[in-house]
């Protein structure tokens, strides 16, 4: 089984993605994880209240849930489809949130671009590079590959010549 973060500004055309995640992944089940990052207030009333929040679910459009039900009876393997919502800018949050949620890769979705839905939205891609978690690129919507993670530059330290 395999879970899969899928950063989003849920409109319905983030599930663009969910018929090429499932041919990359044809013979397993799949948790797919829909998730828009925010930026955490510094206001101690907003992080006392964050339990309580609704606002932010409001922003999922009924053609989302309808279409996200429709791919769910087309492709037996989705599991389970969980809609997050992470409050924290740090790469020590989000790492416990994607160990918390055993996430195996995340979705680059096609074009990479962030579509914020409120003012304190903010873009997930440094922290998912940062993450080290595999990127699943589906920019050809036939079919997905895992981006390699580029390879840092090490720096070494130049030997000085002389001659004796």
């Amino acid at each position: 089984m395999k879970t899969i973060l899928i950063p989003t500004d849920y409109k319905a055309s983030s599930l663009d993605c969910i018929p090429t995640i499932c041919s990359r992944f044809k013979d397993e089940e799949l948790n797919l994880i829909f998730v828009h990052v925010f930026k955490l207030s510094d206001s101690i009333t907003d992080v006392m209240m964050l339990s309580r929040r609704s606002r932010e679910y409001e922003q999922v459009s009924d053609e989302f849930f309808s279409r996200m039900e429709a791919l769910r009876k087309e492709y037996q393997q989705i599991n389970n489809v969980k809609i997050e919502f992470l409050y924290g800018s740090t790469l020590s949050m989000f790492k416990t949130f994607i160990e918390a949620n055993e996430v195996d890769a995340v979705i680059e979705l096609e074009g990479g671009e962030f579509n914020p839905i409120h003012r304190s939205s903010i873009d997930p891609a440094l922290l998912v590079k940062r993450s080290g978690l595999p990127v699943i690129s589906t920019d050809n919507r036939t079919y997905a590959h895992i981006k390699q993670p580029e390879a840092e530059v090490v720096h070494e330290p130049q030997e000085e010549l002389t001659e004796m």
